[in-house]
């Protein structure tokens, strides 16, 4: 059954185990293991908008970063079948996420949201949009008239997502945070203070120097790499799309809650 207002930290914990956001989740080992050697092979697809360079070119280093901060298996002779998240990382992470977003409000920032993974992310950006903008935060509104080679920069429910022959589209890329960071320049309008996103949003933000906060899931390794390096401030370890939207509720609830916006 679904929990109902805020959760306790330990209610989280076994909600977010029991509907596959953390603990065992539906990402197998043998992708992970693909995903970190992409990475360390300078496969920039894998990199979020970053620029790594080749300080991770082993991707025995990119494991270790991993099971650290996300919770994987950390033995490298374990190749194949289920791999984990670790429920308590990513509450860790939410606790972090919510101290950045009560500096926000008390500054009353201007934070621009954006997601990758739209189908199960773009909820929780737009309720956490909801409450800044209740906290007195400006929600930053992007440039019209963006596009990338994959297709148009829009912003639905005060969120910046990627469109694609009338769909809202799964992205890695870093280029429409840089299509929006760079037309917001050229229009001589200040930058955000604050980026809350995932995948290649959050990654080019950090890398430009904007304070950059976000969700990322145990076979995508870069936000992670970015927070250990101080890039990302900070990285929430998830399934980014789990069966149905609403189980992420719970998760968006405590987090408020613990930034003190509910």
């Amino acid at each position: 059954m679904p929990i109902s207002g805020t959760p306790s930290r330990a209610e989280l914990v076994e909600h977010l185990v029991r509907t596959r956001i953390a603990g065992d989740v539906a990402t197998p080992r043998e992708n992970n293991l693909s995903h970190y050697r992409k990475l360390a092979n300078s496969d920039r697809h894998y990199w979020f908008g970053l620029e790594l360079g080749d300080r991770w070119s082993d991707e025995q280093d990119v494991l270790a970063v991993m099971a650290e901060r996300v919770g994987v298996n950390d033995d490298p002779e374990y190749r194949y079948g289920q791999d984990t998240i670790d429920p308590e990382l990513t509450v860790d992470g939410l606790e972090r996420m919510a101290g950045r977003l009560r500096k926000a409000a008390d500054g009353q920032q201007r934070v621009l949201f954006a997601t990758g993974h739209p189908g199960g992310l773009l909820d929780v950006h737009r309720a956490t949009a909801s409450a800044l903008r209740a906290a007195g935060c400006e929600i930053v509104v992007i440039p019209d008239g963006l596009t990338t080679e994959e297709g148009y920069v829009m912003q639905f429910a005060d969120v910046a997502v990627l469109e694609h022959g009338a769909t809202l589209w799964h992205t890695h890329s870093g280029e429409p945070m840089k299509a929006i960071l760079t037309a917001m320049e050229r229009e001589g309008r200040p930058l955000p203070d604050l980026v809350v996103a995932d995948h290649g949003w959050a990654g080019y933000a950090g890398q430009h120097g904007v304070d950059s906060v976000g969700y990322a899931d145990c076979n995508d390794p870069a936000l992670f790499i970015a927070e250990a390096e101080g890039t990302v401030q900070v990285t929430v370890p998830l399934d980014d799309h789990v069966v149905s939207p609403r189980h992420y509720d719970p998760m968006t609830a405590y987090l408020l809650s613990e930034a003190g916006l509910s």
